[in-house]
């Protein structure tokens, strides 16, 4: 899987890493039982501290979106299903403001939320 960072970005880099992997596994690029660049191999690829790394590899674990193994390293796995309401409330909620402030309607925010749920659903068959 190719992992693209902006250094640029205003998101945190392991947040990147982070997204960009979930992104992964929606799209087909990585599967179940696939094992993920160590730590170290993964900071030394995109050039970044392996701290970094390590950051979003431990949130991705603590979403149970991989496992952690100390022989193997990461496994990617199936996420266990759960309420995400909360969650994407919390994270949509400065993305609503931020489309508000700059002028963005109600609807073109709607629309574009919608198309990207539907791209994810087409590419994977849903």
């Amino acid at each position: 899987m190719l992992l693209s960072i902006s250094f640029y970005s205003d998101i945190p880099i392991y947040t990147q890493i982070y997204e960009q992997i979930i992104i992964g596994m929606v799209s087909g690029q990585l599967t179940f039982g696939e094992s993920l660049p160590s730590v170290r191999a993964l900071s030394a690829e995109i050039g970044v501290n392996l701290h970094t790394v390590n950051k979003a590899y431990a949130m991705l674990r603590d979403e149970g979106y991989i496992k952690m193994d100390r022989r193997i390293g990461a496994v990617v796995t199936n996420p266990p299903a759960e309420d995400l309401t909360n969650k994407l409330a919390d994270r949509l909620r400065p993305m609503a403001a931020e489309a508000i402030c700059k002028g963005v309607s109600e609807q073109a925010f709607l629309d574009i939320c919608r198309s990207i749920f539907e791209e994810f659903k087409e590419e994977n068959g849903i």
